[in-house]
């Protein structure tokens, strides 16, 4: 009872809000390489309080309706194929927490959030989580995409995950703002920087949209450029962004990093609220 009693301390109210990012994630490599991007995530880790919790919207978790994986000790998922033999290899053992899963569902008025023992931890969760907190001692869980719904009904959910933030638990929206793999440069794959005219563009019109605060026109991104339908062919890897917007208070600044290109038609933009 008494490692209970500390477990559910462990949510106390904080005194400052938990800060909420966006990351892009990328190719599944950025897990095991050390790179200008996954540095980045690691000295994310060496600076922020540690956090109670991180819950992960994460681009790979398509569902329909809403769930939270509510396992004590999630699994590693390998979902993705053609690498090589040392990212299969890789595990990453952090404890789920069925008492933050029950709470996070609670909180969630709008539609009923499910309880999920069956998927664990993608690799738009473990590739990059396992950068920041390396040991594995922070329970991580993840929320499922209802693919079936609009921009605008992840905008809403998000909102009500506020109180989380109050109570130490790092939120991640991780996809990519611009996600094109059929249009991949794969000459250009090695290095970054190198952009699509359209890619480029749709991000700078993305990131002064942040920086404006005008969520609205970001849920509403097919209008904002006819380069959208290149940039996003598919909503998936973008709604996780929309879950981290939702929780910006009306005086948090956006901080962007890993602003960069991969391919032409990958940007791995990222930023921090708060």
């Amino acid at each position: 009872m008494n490692d209970f009693n500390n477990y559910i301390t462990s949510f106390k109210v904080r005194e400052k809000l938990q800060p909420v990012f966006f990351i892009g994630h990328g190719s599944p490599m950025n897990g095991i390489e050390d790179n200008i991007f996954s540095n980045q995530w690691k000295e994310i880790g060496k600076k922020i309080e540690m956090p109670s919790a991180v819950l992960v919207i994460s681009a790979h978790w398509l569902t329909t309706g809403t769930r939270v994986t509510a396992m004590q000790e999630p699994k590693t998922i390998h979902d993705f194929g053609g690498f090589p033999q040392a990212l299969f290899e890789v595990q990453y053992p952090a404890p789920g927490s069925p008492f933050l899963a029950e709470e996070t569902a609670k909180l969630i008025t709008s539609t009923h959030v499910g309880l999920d023992h069956d998927w664990g931890l993608d690799h738009g969760t473990w590739t990059v989580v396992r950068h920041m907190f390396p040991e594995a001692n922070i329970p991580v869980l993840q929320l499922s995409i209802d693919y079936y719904k609009p921009a605008s009904y992840h905008y809403n959910l998000a909102k009500q995950l506020y109180e989380l933030r109050k109570r130490g638990v790092m939120i991640i929206g991780s996809g990519n703002m611009i996600h094109n793999l059929r249009m991949l440069d794969w000459k250009n794959m090695s290095g970054s920087g190198f952009g699509f005219d359209w890619a480029m563009e749709l991000n700078q019109i993305f990131k002064n949209k942040i920086q404006a605060r005008d969520h609205k026109a970001l849920i509403d991104y097919e209008n904002l450029s006819k380069a959208a339908t290149l940039a996003i062919p598919t909503p998936d890897h973008y709604y996780p962004m929309l879950y981290a917007l939702a929780l910006q208070s009306d005086k948090e600044e956006v901080n962007i990093f890993n602003d960069d290109y991969v391919g032409g038609s990958l940007s791995m933009t990222s930023f921090r609220i708060g």
